[in-house]
């Protein structure tokens, strides 16, 4: 259902062409391996093409240029997937079927993408800085608002020590005193770069055929001068010496963050086996860390494990009482043993096995659920489509998910806790 050609070198072209929707949805993305002196420039870089063009200088002009075309709705991307960290827009759009006769939605998206592409708003030899100024505001923003989020804000401090031996635990939108630093003239000289540098990523969803998809998206690229980069392969889990950290803020509520490794990704066959496991072990309400740690011993006010596959990671994140940290840390330890030595019941195996199918058939219900869940599997190395991973889910054995529960090894862990405790 889905197909993928290299319109030009180091351009992509993915398709799933599907009739079933009245939008349609358009991704384009530079990818880039995650570095931390470019993470903030990346982050930045599509909202500023987003707020002016040389034909729409300003975000009310872009706004009645979207509404004419019925209503397209656009926003900037900004994703990292294991190693990779990518820039970009998305686009949902009503498909040609449904349009006026004559009239084609999707020319007129991508007419636009090239606009944003190639006759960005320039001053001075870079970027208008009030539009830059403007945005380096909003990305500061969301990034501080990471700190009232206290459970984000220990799992990023607890990723940031885990992956010290690579890219992974860099934050996805960069540091705040990187943006702070950014010029509007050196944000433009990064755009260049990209531009010329970059493989680029191209995800389309609707009921236009490839080929009419390349023709419209080949003029757009192949006048600039590129020489793209080969980007290294994803890589797993790279081992640094574990820590257990404490830190203390200002809160009513401790945050106990976990951290496991395990050699399993998702490019692996044991992958399914991997991801089951993480569904019973701490994924879901039916899971043995929501039924025993929160429910039958009232440890904890919320507890959640999360499983990232393109590292080999799972972590477990638990609200907590400031004086039930160890007896905490030491029954979720206990839960993963009890995995380990398969002590799983026919009912937790076929609720894991269930919940994780019914995610997956979600992944066809819209567009925007297709592209995210293709785009980030060819980024990340993951070769199974939806149909084929359910498959998987379902043949797995207990054996198989015990096997894979016994590859998960302890690392790391923050802990958040009140001034005062």
């Amino acid at each position: 259902m889905i197909e993928t050609t290299e319109i030009l070198p180091g351009v992509k072209l993915r398709c799933f062409r599907d009739t079933r929707f009245k939008q349609g949805r358009l991704i384009f993305q530079f990818v880039r391996a995650m570095e931390e002196k470019e993470a903030a420039f990346n982050a930045l870089l599509p909202d500023v093409m987003l707020r002016a063009t040389e034909d729409h200088p300003d975000m009310r002009a872009i706004s009645q240029h979207l509404d004419s075309l019925y209503g397209v709705a656009t926003g900037a991307l900004v994703r990292r997937v294991g190693d990779y960290q990518t820039a970009g827009f998305g686009f949902s759009f009503l498909d040609d079927r449904f349009a006026l006769a004559g009239e084609s939605v999707l020319a007129g998206v991508l007419s636009f993408l090239e606009e944003l592409l190639t006759r960005p708003l320039i001053l001075d030899g870079g970027f208008h800085p009030e539009v830059v100024e403007g945005e380096k505001r909003n990305l500061i923003a969301t990034i501080e608002s990471e700190l009232n989020n206290k459970a984000a804000y220990s799992m990023g401090r607890l990723l940031r020590s885990m992956c010290r031996g690579d890219t992974f635990g860099l934050p996805r939108l960069g540091e705040k005193a990187d943006v702070a630093a950014i010029t509007p003239q050196a944000l433009y000289d990064h755009y260049q770069r990209i531009r010329r540098e970059s493989p680029i990523e191209i995800f389309y969803v609707g009921s236009a055929s490839m080929e009419a998809i390349a023709d419209l998206i080949r003029p757009i690229v192949g006048s600039w001068q590129r020489n793209p980069v080969i980007l290294p392969p994803q890589t797993g889990f790279t081992p640094v010496e574990g820590a257990d950290l404490t830190e203390t803020m200002d809160i009513a509520q401790g945050k106990l963050s976990m951290g496991f490794t395990t050699p399993i990704t998702n490019r692996d066959p044991e992958f399914p086996a991997m991801q089951v496991l993480n569904t019973l072990f701490g994924a879901g309400m039916t899971s043995k860390l929501f039924l025993n740690v929160r429910e039958k011993l009232s440890l904890c006010y919320s507890v959640g494990s999360s499983y990232y596959g393109t590292k080999g990671i799972m972590t477990v994140s638990a609200g907590i009482d400031f004086d039930r940290e160890e007896q905490t840390r030491q029954e979720i330890l206990r839960q993963l043993q009890l995995c380990r030595e398969g002590q799983i019941s026919h009912e937790e195996l076929s609720a894991a096995k269930a919940a994780l199918c019914s995610s997956l058939r979600s992944t066809h219900d819209t567009p925007a659920a297709i592209e995210g869940y293709y785009s980030t599997a060819a980024l990340s190395g993951m070769g199974l489509t939806p149909a084929r991973y359910m498959e998987e889910v379902r043949s797995l054995t207990l054996d198989q998910v015990v096997a894979a529960a016994n590859t998960v090894t302890y690392h790391s862990s923050h802990f958040l806790k009140g001034d005062n405790q």
